[in-house]
């Protein structure tokens, strides 16, 4: 991961952007500069990745044109020479070196040629304009908002922008880039332009085999790499397939409760059957109480569901930070969006659950993305995402509803079959019915944060406290305490996030008041 930042506009303040881009130094540890150049400001604050030496450091700039960019982009050795023949030169091995070249030949067509995850903006020096962009998922993540003077001014998070304006800060909308005051969509993943109407055999073909070259691109790092590993099915196949391609052990992590932990065993049963080298993480009450009012001011949410999943990432990924040399974490998020998540099997019809998977996808960036962006990064670590592969998801997204949706009695049956029968997994791993994350870490995880919600507001209280909000308003105590934490470091920003994130309650068997799947009718042996 890296820290971006751009001021638009020739009143900027450059001690204040400088204290502000230090507000995710944590994204950046490794360098920081910023330049005041005749458009505006531009800083970075850079996590050495690809292209190690003091060449790669950002901003880069060519005939008086700049770009900072966050990101990774896949292939880009092949555009590079493609670049070389057009008589452009490069001074790093740096991936985002292109960049500018690219903006030279192609303008912002550009974006749309991109097999990336990123978060870019470009000051174009020949015609003085600023352009931005972000990948089609979102999993880079983007912000924006606006100074007294109107100017606009872009960051990687919201803690960035929070010390340079009063304004309302607003996501940078994925698969879009700003151009003279303007939004433009360039690549709505979530619309898929034809129904796939191959048989089982060949989906599952297809889907294994360009998850298969998702994973294998996201191996490509010049620093260490290791994997969160849960022991479901979306970690261990990406494990699995990355050990596949690796000479030596892959290392594995996973975490959970002193008491009741549901993953522990599950995943070291994957990586016992892979050969990994695993590491376990064991969190006490105290870890995940002590550590919550840290986790919402990095998240930027007062969601329910994504607080509760990044207990546990967060410090898993802070053990790996403050215990190995690792620099890159693969991990195996996107893939319930796609493919379907327990309350799915709720779905009326295939127009229904393809309108769901549509909506999951268009709003990713706000939920489960956040949180692998943010539980990563604040531990300077760069999250790699092989299900957001946008080969893999445009293809799935394209797949016809009626074969994804649950009809053998076994969610996600297409995922698992692409791989039955191969040994990539245990039969038990591949066949292992959905736990959500937050559950899995142990459920007296959330339930000691449900009980801590409880001791903190009398009913009356709650009742009060909640009237206040208008959106987003808090249906439970644990998600007044989670907003009253959010509001204290992001006062009126609740619109950064669309709403709660909850099961779809016009469906039967979906109106339900809390977030987990453990509610449901359907979570069966998902817990055990």
């Amino acid at each position: 991961m890296c820290s971006i930042m751009a001021w638009c506009g020739r009143g900027a303040d450059e001690r204040a952007f400088a204290a502000a881009l230090d507000k995710t130094v944590s994204r950046g540890p490794d360098d920081a500069r910023i330049l005041n150049i005749k458009g505006g400001i531009i800083g970075f604050r850079r996590l050495s990745i690809m292209g190690l030496t003091p060449e790669g450091m950002q901003p880069f700039e060519l005939n008086d044109s700049f770009v900072v960019c966050n990101g990774e982009i896949y292939g880009f050795a092949a555009l590079k020479e493609e670049l070389r023949t057009k008589g452009y030169s490069f001074k790093s091995d740096s991936d985002c070196e292109i960049l500018l070249p690219l903006y030279e030949e192609y303008g912002t067509e550009m974006f749309s040629k991109l097999d990336a995850e990123f978060a870019c903006v470009i000051y174009d020096g020949k015609n003085d304009e600023w352009i931005a962009a972000r990948d089609p998922i979102g999993i880079r993540p983007l912000y924006y908002t606006f100074d007294k003077g109107g100017s606009v001014i872009f960051a990687s998070e919201p803690k960035n922008l929070t010390e340079v304006s009063s304004d309302r800060i607003y996501p940078f909308p994925p698969g879009h880039y700003y151009k003279d005051g303007r939004f433009i969509c360039y690549n709505d993943i979530s619309k898929a332009s034809k129904v796939c109407r191959d048989d089982l055999e060949t989906v599952c073909g297809n889907i294994r085999e360009k998850l298969i070259s998702a994973v294998e691109k996201r191996l490509i790092a010049d620093a260490k790499v290791g994997f969160l590993l849960s022991g479901g099915l979306d970690s261990s196949l990406v494990c699995s397939i990355a050990q596949r391609k690796s000479d030596k052990p892959i290392r594995t992590f996973a975490i959970g409760m002193n008491e009741d932990a549901i993953d522990l065993k599950y995943a070291r049963q994957t990586a016992d059957y892979l050969k990994a080298d695993h590491t376990e993480v064991i969190i006490t009450k105290e870890d995940v109480l002590n550590a919550l009012e840290d986790v919402i001011h990095l998240l930027g949410t007062y969601d329910i569901t994504t607080i509760r999943a990044s207990m546990g990432m967060y410090l898993l990924c802070k053990a790996i930070h403050e215990q190995t040399d690792i620099r890159v974490i693969l991990t195996g998020e996107v893939s319930d969006e796609i493919f379907g998540y327990k309350y799915t099997d709720f779905a009326p019809d295939a127009e229904a659950f393809q309108k769901e998977a549509e909506k999951r996808v268009h709003e990713l960036h706000m939920y489960d993305v956040l949180r692998a962006d943010r539980c990563i990064s604040v531990n300077s670590l760069e999250a790699r995402v092989p299900f957001g592969d946008l080969d893999f998801v445009g293809y799935c997204m394209s797949i016809d509803p009626e074969m994804k949706m649950n009809r053998y009695g076994k969610g996600k049956y297409l995922l698992r079959h692409a791989f039955e029968g191969l040994d990539y997994l245990p039969d038990e791993i591949l066949m292992r019915e959905k736990a959500a994350f937050s559950d899995a870490v142990g459920h007296s995880m959330v339930d000691h944060l449900k009980e801590y919600a409880e001791s903190k507001y009398t009913q009356e209280e709650f009742e009060t406290l909640s009237a206040k909000y208008r959106h987003a308003r808090p249906f439970t105590k644990e998600s007044l305490l989670y907003r009253e934490i959010f509001e204290k470091y992001y006062p009126g920003q609740s619109q950064m996030v669309v709403d709660f994130w909850m099961p779809n309650k016009e469906w039967e068997g979906c109106n339900v008041n809390d977030p987990s799947a453990r509610v449901l009718s359907n979570y069966g042996a998902s817990g055990k």
